[in-house]
Order: C-alpha cells, then sequence, then structure tokens
C-alpha cells in the first residue's frame, strides 16, 4: 500500500513517468483489478518507451489486460525492429505467436537466428512456426535439429510424431525409448513423450503398446492438471440460467466494421476444417483462435479468472453492449479488407449465448462431431490445461454431456444464432454443406471455398499439418481399435448405448 501511494505521488509530479505506471499496472493486477491494471500499462503505450526490453514488457502486460490492439501497435514499433538482443528477440515472436502474428513471428525468428541465436528452444519454436505458417519442410528439420541438441527435448518429439504416418523402416520409436529414461518422469516432458510413442505405435497397428503410452501420458497429464469434474456443470447451471430467450435477443449497439464469425465446438470436431474452407471466401479473413471475446468478459467483470464462481454470479450485471464495443476494437484491425473475420476459439462454445448478446451482428457455426471420434480425438491430443477434463475418461464423459447439455438450451433459446454444421457433412458433402453456411452468414457462393489449399494462411493448432493436405477421411472411427478399453465412455456418450461411427 506504501509503496503504492509513493507511486500515485509521483505521478502527480510527472503524469507520463512509464516506470511508475508500469509498476502501479503489475500491483493492481496481482490484486486482481483487470480495468486498473490496463489503465496504467495503456498510458505507457501511449507513450512507447525508446528500449526494446521495456516495449516488450509493456506488450506483454497489453496482451494479459485484454488489449489486443494496443499490443499490435506496440510490437510494430521501430525499436524492436532494431533490436540485436537474443532475449528480447526470442519474447518479441513469443508475443507475436500469442497475438497470432505468425509470419511476423517467423520472420523475428529469421532474424535472430542471423545474429547467431540458436540451441534446442530456439529451433523448437522456429521448427513449430514454420509448421503453423505451412513450410513443412523448414519445419520438420528444425525440429529434428532440436532432437540431436537436446537429449531430453520432448516438445519436439511430439510435433515430430504428429507430422506424418510413419512406418516400420521411418519412426522415433528407440529415439524416443531413450528420451524416456532421460527425463524426469511424472513432468510434461514425460507425458509429451508418452504421446508421441503412443502415436507412433499406432501407426505401426501395436495397438496393445500404443494404449499403454496413451494411458500413461493421460495419467501423468491429470496429475500434473487437476480437474474438478463439477465445474462445467456449475457453468452451464448458471449460463442455462441467465440466458433465456429474452436475455439472448436483448439488442446491444450494432457497431459498424467487419463483423466476427465465431467458429465454435469441441476441440478436435472439425473447427479448423471449417475455419480453412470460410477462410477461402474473398469477403472472409481467418484470424485464428481468438481469447478476446473471454478477456473483455473478465474486462467488464474486473476480474482475471474467467467465469469462476464471482464472475458467473455477476454475469447478469455486466454491459453487454460495451463487452461487444470492446470486443470489435481489439479485433477489426485484423480484418482491413474484408466483411467479416472468422473467431475460431473452440472455447466460445460455453459463452454462445453472452456472445449473442454482446454482438447483435455475430454469426456463431457450432461444429458437430461423433461422440466418441471427438471424445477419442480429445483424450489423445494432450489440449493442454483449460482442456484438462481431457485427461480423464470418466471426465471426458461427464463433461461431454454438459457440452451437449449446453448446446441443446443454445438451440432452443437462439436457434436462429447458431448453426450446427456436421463434421461429416464437411468431408463428405463439402459443398451442401458450405452453400448452407454461406447463405447463414449471408455470403454469396463462391466455388472456390471448397479447395482449402486456397486459404494462405496460418494455422496455430494441433491440425496445422492435416489442414494442408486433400480433405480426407480417415478421421473417422480412429477410437475403434481401442473400444474395449473405451466402452465405458461410450455407455455416457453415445445415444441409447449403442456404438456406431459416424462415416
Amino acid at each position: 500500500m506504501a509503496a503504492a501511494q509513493t507511486l500515485h505521488a509521483l505521478l502527480e509530479r510527472d503524469p507520463r513517468h512509464a516506470a511508475a505506471h508500469m509498476t502501479l499496472g503489475h500491483i493492481a493486477w496481482s490484486r486482481g483489478r483487470v480495468r486498473e491494471s490496463a489503465h496504467h500499462v495503456l498510458h505507457v503505450a501511449a507513450n512507447p518507451p525508446s528500449d526494446p526490453r521495456a516495449v516488450v514488457a509493456v506488450a506483454m502486460a497489453l496482451l494479459r489486460a485484454g488489449e489486443a490492439a494496443a499490443a499490435h501497435d506496440c510490437l510494430g514499433s521501430p525499436v524492436l525492429s532494431d533490436s540485436g538482443d537474443a532475449e528480447e528477440l526470442m519474447l518479441h515472436a513469443s508475443l507475436l505467436r500469442q497475438l497470432g502474428e505468425d509470419a511476423k513471428a517467423l520472420a523475428v525468428l529469421d532474424r535472430a537466428h542471423a545474429l547467431g541465436v540458436d540451441g534446442a528452444e530456439f529451433r523448437f519454436m522456429r521448427g513449430l512456426e514454420s509448421l503453423i505458417c505451412g513450410h513443412l519442410a523448414e519445419g520438420e528439420a528444425d525440429l529434428e535439429t532440436s532432437l540431436r541438441m537436446d537429449p531430453c527435448a520432448a516438445a519436439a518429439a511430439l510435433e515430430l510424431a504428429r507430422m506424418r504416418k510413419r512406418t516400420c523402416e521411418s519412426n522415433h520409436l528407440a529415439d524416443f525409448n531413450a528420451r524416456l529414461r532421460r527425463v524426469p518422469h511424472g513432468t510434461q516432458d514425460h507425458a509429451a513423450l508418452e504421446f508421441a510413442r503412443y502415436k507412433e505405435l499406432e501407426d505401426l497397428g501395436d495397438y496393445v503398446g500404443a494404449w499403454d503410452s496413451l494411458r500413461r501420458a493421460n495419467e501423468v497429464m491429470r496429475a500434473l492438471h487437476r480437474w474438478d469434474p463439477q465445474e462445467m456443470q456449475r457453468r452451464v447451471d448458471a449460463l442455462t440460467c441467465l440466458c433465456t430467450e429474452e436475455f439472448v435477443r436483448l439488442k446491444g449497439a450494432d457497431h459498424q466494421g467487419p463483423q466476427p464469425i465465431f467458429i465454435i465446438g469441441l476441440p478436435r470436431s472439425g473447427t479448423t476444417l471449417l475455419d480453412r474452407l470460410l477462410g477461402g471466401h474473398s469477403q472472409v479473413t481467418s484470424a485464428g483462435e481468438l481469447d478476446d471475446f473471454a478477456l473483455q468478459l473478465c474486462w467488464a467483470a474486473d476480474q482475471p479468472d474467467l467465469l469462476d464462481t464471482a464472475m458467473l454470479s455477476r454475469l447478469g450485471e455486466l454491459d453487454y453492449a460495451e463487452i461487444g464495443r470492446r470486443y470489435l476494437m481489439q479485433t477489426q484491425w485484423r480484418a482491413p479488407r474484408a466483411r467479416f473475420f472468422v473467431d475460431k476459439q473452440p472455447w466460445n462454445h460455453v459463452v454462445a449465448g453472452l456472445i449473442a448478446r454482446a454482438l447483435p451482428r455475430a454469426r456463431l457455426l457450432h461444429v458437430v462431431r461423433d461422440p466418441m471420434d471427438v471424445c477419442f480425438s480429445n483424450f489423445r491430443a494432450m489440449l493442454g490445461a483449460r482442456y484438462a477434463y481431457s485427461f480423464d475418461l470418466e471426465a471426458l464423459g461427464q463433461h461431454y454431456l454438459q457440452y451437449e447439455r449446453l448446446h441443446a438450451h443454445w438451440r432452443k433459446v437462439m436457434p436462429d444464432r447458431v448453426l450446427d454444421v456436421a463434421y461429416r457433412d464437411l468431408v463428405h458433402d463439402r459443398e451442401s454443406a458450405l452453400r448452407r453456411v454461406l447463405e447463414f452468414c449471408g455470403l454469396d457462393w463462391e466455388p472456390g471455398c471448397v479447395d482449402v489449399s486456397r486459404n494462405p494462411t496460418a494455422v496455430g493448432t494441433l491440425s496445422a499439418v492435416q489442414v494442408r493436405a486433400p480433405i480426407h477421411a480417415r478421421a473417422f472411427g480412429e477410437w475403434r481399435p481401442y473400444e474395449s478399453q473405451l466402452s465405458g465412455l461410450a455407455r455416457v456418450v453415445v445415444p441409447g448405448g449403442e456404438i456406431f461411427q459416424d462415416d
């Protein structure tokens, strides 16, 4: 408290004192005051410092406070383009990646390498950016180099395993086994190697060994990232109670400029494929998986924790017109020459009713996939802490039921705002499915949309390699070799308890 008072006194004498504003911003954030934190950092961004490291620190603070537009401007500072410091360049690239500016991030990493930056971590980072940007050969080469540089490298191992189907003549299994003896067990690196080993054993048809690795991988992740099985139920209860038909139809401000098309659904449901198809339209820009709507909810509630008990209790009090205005302020720069931009954040399916209230012109496309296909795809993907339900089959099944309950509610209270798009139709009847989508979005038919290769934008998801290949039907029924191990999950998520295959 005394430190904050001293800093405020300093600002009274010098309102532009950058260090005072930044320190007060950090103090406010530590106390859960999102708006106050953003206020101080925006003061600094308005008169950016000349030190590259300070500019990076400002951009980092802006991003966590939901000020993406200001962070974008900050990261474009000429000061950063002149930096020759390795740590600054790596941080700059990381923040550009967080902002979805992957081509720029890759260019920064290439500049860093030209200045002598190298090592296993650098090679992994640049290899991943190359995959995201569609430079598959360059990405694979950097990932292989990362493995050679670090005998314990695990993240690169998993990315390489995912790149293609392995054969008896061409695989990394001996290498993965050696790394498993070196990495500390029970760590995220341990889990990544087990996921990688699972993938390559499955490619070789060793389903017994593959399942053992997959089970161990998820056990490690489950221990690292605890999941409250009641969390989703509490959220669904609160959201279905609040988001009545009247609530979602209340009109906020009708904002102008490029409008969002939200692609929502469970992870691994086919959202990336729909994004690639839709992004091939001349009036649509693919913006990636944005956290902006969630961040604006946090800004409106003035707290950093999303949809916790405190926020759920206050959702009815929030200013949704202001949330919509701020969301567009943070995102429209991504579509300077298009009518629409795609926000492909799967998690937004949870807050679809809040999106409808805040953004009356937004379209919502909900991708639907066979329950066993999508659940198994979650279980084997190492999705991360936000999706920690995916590391336990029982939690996964219960989460899926809550997801279904929530979407039944969205269909009931706003049938004209959400369009269900079946993944199987995107694969087997692509043109008809896409015509429905374009009509729903108010877009004219363009035949080139059915060709995903027309969309050159970066893909920052697990599907980065898959979506650059021709569309195929191999993703249906991939859980079948593990039918006995997944029988309990099937009894929970399959309608009527009958196992079927969505093909």
